[in-house]
């Protein structure tokens, strides 16, 4: 049987199979001689090696993508959410995000805090995801798996370490393990939607107390207690955890640079639209996130519900995000929009203000006097205290369902192991 040659441009290796027994020859390409090759017999002339180089070419390029799949509620969506995706996405080369329905929220957990349009926009806002599946059911059935793999091409299944176990104590992945299209991440530490709405009822508890007191010292006890709370952040930072979620690249020389700053507590759909529409306005978004101290004199003791380096990590995730000023002034200087070359500073319609910190000074007063600045109008007009004030209305609801979670993760941290690799 007969086999063509075939040449690799990209190694400078030519094979042929009758000649020498079927050794590769190394030669440098523009050094080829025809005249001396088609000397030997059986040896092609390069005019007759050139179709294979292209077969060779082709194939190379349509080597299969891995895709994967990975499924959540993703309410309440945070930084834990960005780092599992992130880690979903290592693991081949497109990711598809199932969102499980509201309808199925509310028969297995109860009701969701954000709607589908709402959980669509965050996680369709993340740099790693590359198609969404929404109304996804929240246990992966037979039919549902085949469907997976037959029409969305879906190579592998991804979850953390942290069991999913559906109401009757079943494994919710136990069909794709069963197959043997199974991949598993690790869980980020340190936060869980059950422990925002932890923070966020505490926060709430805390807020109406010093309101019916007309404590004075109310604002820094809240601040003591906020910060000695069983629902504080247990997130430690690392420099490696922001190398992994920053693009690590700056802006070009000639790039359109616009900034803008805030809070960008408790990560929602709001968020994600004004720093969409920042984005559109230039080459490179460089957005400025307030230090804790500030959020705090802006909103009150119970803010921020995030502390600024989660923040930071959930602003870094959303693809339309270039760079991050982690602990950003109030106040923009002359000296800071030269030193990070800023064409444009904008802000949006929508913010969140309860202290005297704007009648006190502009912050935005440079920019205006450089004819620099531009009012933005919010896509949406959500914010973190609408959020917020969802689950006090259903407060009742949300701790039972918290006082069952919390004791599962309790356990969970309990017995857990170390597990490499994230």
């Amino acid at each position: 049987m007969d086999y063509p040659a075939t040449y690799s441009i990209w190694e400078g290796v030519y094979y042929h199979p009758h000649l020498f027994g079927g050794i590769m020859l190394t030669a440098t390409l523009l050094c080829l001689s025809t005249s001396y090759f088609s000397g030997v017999a059986g040896f092609p002339t390069l005019p007759y090696m050139l179709p294979y180089l292209g077969n060779l070419q082709k194939k190379e390029v349509s080597k299969k993508r891995i895709r994967v799949y990975m499924d959540g509620c993703f309410d309440l969506m945070h930084y834990g959410h960005a780092n599992a995706l992130r880690q979903a996405k290592a693991l081949g080369d497109e990711l598809v995000v199932g969102i499980v329905s509201d309808e199925e929220i509310i028969k297995n957990k109860g009701p969701p805090v954000l709607s589908m349009d709402e959980r669509l926009a965050l996680v369709s806002g993340l740099k790693w995801v590359d198609e969404v599946i929404a109304d996804a059911p929240y246990a992966i059935t037979e039919d549902f798996m085949n469907t997976l793999f037959d029409e969305h091409k879906i190579d592998y299944i991804i979850h953390g370490d942290d069991p999913c176990l559906l109401p009757d104590g079943s494994d919710a992945y136990a069909l794709a393990k069963n197959v043997g299209r199974y991949k598993q991440i690790k869980r980020t530490e340190g936060v869980s939607s059950t422990d925002i709405v932890g923070r966020i009822l505490a926060s709430m508890d805390e807020k109406e107390v010093n309101e019916v007191n007309g404590d004075r010292h109310g604002m820094r006890r809240s601040l003591e207690s906020h910060l000695t709370s069983k629902h504080a952040s247990n997130f430690l930072p690392t420099s490696r955890r922001i190398v992994q979620f920053s693009n690590g690249k700056g802006p070009g020389p000639n790039a359109r640079v616009v900034y803008i700053d805030g809070a960008f507590d408790l990560f929602h759909a709001g968020h994600v639209e004004i720093l969409k529409s920042a984005r559109q306005l230039g080459d490179f978004l460089l957005v400025g996130i307030y230090t804790d101290q500030t959020v705090s004199q802006q909103r009150g003791a119970h803010f921020p519900l995030m502390h600024l380096h989660e923040r930071s990590l959930s602003v870094l995730a959303c693809r339309y995000v270039d760079e991050v000023i982690i602990g950003a002034p109030w106040e923009i200087s002359k000296d800071m929009i030269t030193t990070f070359n800023i064409s444009i500073v904008v802000h949006g319609t929508v913010s969140e203000s309860n202290s005297t910190l704007k009648a006190m000074v502009d912050p935005y007063g440079v920019p205006k006097s450089m004819g620099i600045f531009r009012t933005l109008e919010s896509p949406k007009n959500i914010t973190t205290t609408s959020v917020a004030q969802r689950i006090k209305a259903n407060h009742e609801i949300y701790e039972k369902r918290n006082a069952k979670k919390e004791a599962s993760e309790k356990k969970f941290y309990e017995e857990r192991k170390y597990i490499s690799g994230d």
